[in-house]
């Protein structure tokens, strides 16, 4: 029987290295609503008033930077963004670690799902804590994905993902020890022209 855990102290990792391959463009620095979408996510995660918020930079590190500045959050550079999603995962993860040693969990997020809110992220921090499951995930699409809240138990097995992977094989491979919550909007994320011709369509 997996043994229950209980993530007392939680940051956050903002996952915003990405290139922006298929897009041409930033995605990070879209605007969506008055903000970017790199600032929205920031700013959801600032109203969970967790410690650290850390923002894993990679590709277009100046501008990305550059528009987040005025903002208390930690700033950390991935140097392999090229590798994929993973390399920033691993940057975030390790930055806790080495830095962070009183953190038992983490909140991962990425910076393309404008439809996050504060409360999608308390959901899963209280189904965490419901559960005593080791992971919380988002649930779209019918998979599980971001954002997710990760114990520290989990760590080490995200720090040996590779590649343009996220987490996805990680919930899959240990089910036991995850919960999901419905995020049906959480399938929408921005990778195309066409997803951002969606996106300024909800404006109207």
């Amino acid at each position: 029987m997996i043994e229950a855990v209980n993530i007392e102290h939680a940051a956050i990792v903002l996952l915003a290295g990405g290139e922006s391959k298929r897009l041409g463009t930033p995605k990070q620095l879209l605007v969506f609503e008055g903000n970017t979408l790199l600032r929205h996510s920031a700013l959801v995660a600032l109203s969970l008033h967790l410690a650290p918020v850390v923002v894993v930079t990679g590709a277009h590190e100046h501008a990305i930077t550059s528009s987040i500045s005025d903002l208390p959050l930690v700033l950390v550079h991935n140097k392999d963004w090229q590798e994929g999603m993973a390399s920033s995962l691993r940057k975030g993860v390790m930055f806790l670690q080495q830095n962070y040693p009183d953190v038992d969990g983490a909140v991962f997020m990425v910076c393309d799902q404008p439809h996050v809110q504060v409360q999608l992220l308390s959901n899963l921090i209280e189904t965490q804590r419901a559960t005593g499951k080791a992971m919380v995930a988002s649930s779209y699409g019918g998979k599980a994905g971001t954002p997710a809240i990760l114990h520290r138990s989990m760590f080490n097995a995200l720090l040996q993902l590779s590649g343009d992977t996220g987490a996805r094989g990680l919930f899959a491979a240990h089910k036991d020890q995850l919960a999901t919550i419905d995020f049906a909007d959480g399938s929408f994320d921005i990778d195309t022209r066409e997803d951002v011709e969606k996106l300024m369509a909800l404006k109207q």
